[in-house]
């Protein structure tokens, strides 16, 4: 199991690497359309994922009368997380002509790269702690599950390593070096969910609050970051197109293989 396990680590960076590496096809800037096609199928994405496979597990393995309290106080403070994390740690929004975050001294590109690695973050910790349960004889939690959410942020990395190496080509960056962009971004996913694990002893006993914990942070990114840059400037249904292909997708995945 501990191969498959490994392996399904680096699944969601796979993904952003593949997204990333778009960037050599590319003789321009990425098309606004398809900009926001994919970034609304990643928000159906990452907002199913949080449901079937972090809140409802969350739920499940909860007995008693409150069995939505873990759910409730994990996805809270999840929220509350990538809040405090997004206010202090200066980013770029994809689209945005203005950082946010502390006041800093670093580039547009370095903050653009600091605003998706930022969002990486609940990814990779959603994953990670998916794993950990299944290593540790989870009943809830199965290892065709794991994989299947691993499966799905990749999916939904490969435009947003498309959509983080795009801008920076156009911004005068070279291929190579938008590529290692992309990729940067990305390694924090691996490193976070490798670092749950590690953690295993102090995760198991509050996992029910962790896997929701990640289910708010996930819902946070789409919420504050992705779902509007999908619909910025002129009005359009193409992400909202986008979000219900993601989801659908999502979920069928989740239900058929997990």
């Amino acid at each position: 199991m501990l191969p498959t396990v490994l392996a399904g680590l680096f699944i969601p960076f796979l993904g952003t690497t593949l997204g990333a590496a778009t960037v050599f096809f590319l003789r321009g800037a990425m098309n606004a359309k398809l900009q926001k096609l994919l970034l609304g199928f990643a928000a159906g994405v990452m907002t199913a994922a949080s449901v079937w496979s972090l809140l409802i597990p969350a739920i499940d393995m909860t007995t008693g009368g409150a069995a939505w309290l873990p759910a409730t106080v994990g996805f809270l403070l999840g929220m509350a997380f990538l809040l405090i994390l997004d206010s202090i740690i200066p980013h770029l929004h994809i689209n945005a002509d203005r950082p946010e975050g502390r006041k800093s001294s670093l580039g547009n590109k370095t903050m653009l790269v600091l605003a998706v690695t930022l969002h990486n973050v609940p990814e990779g910790m959603a994953v990670g702690v998916l794993f950990a349960g299944v290593l540790n004889g989870s009943e809830t939690l199965s290892l065709s599950g794991a994989i299947t959410l691993a499966l799905g942020i990749a999916i939904q990395n490969f435009p947003e390593g498309a959509i983080i190496s795009a801008p920076l080509l156009s911004n005068g960056a070279s291929k190579p070096r938008a590529f290692s962009y992309g990729l940067l971004s990305g390694i924090v996913e691996p490193v976070g969910a490798i670092c749950t694990i590690l953690l295993t002893s102090f995760v198991l006993p509050i996992l029910p609050y962790v896997l929701a914990f990640a289910a708010g942070a996930m819902i946070y990114v789409v919420v504050e970051e992705i779902i509007p840059e999908s619909q910025s400037g002129e009005h359009l249904n193409i992400g909202t197109i986008g979000v219900a292909i993601g989801f659908t997708l999502m979920m069928v995945l989740d239900i058929a293989l997990g």
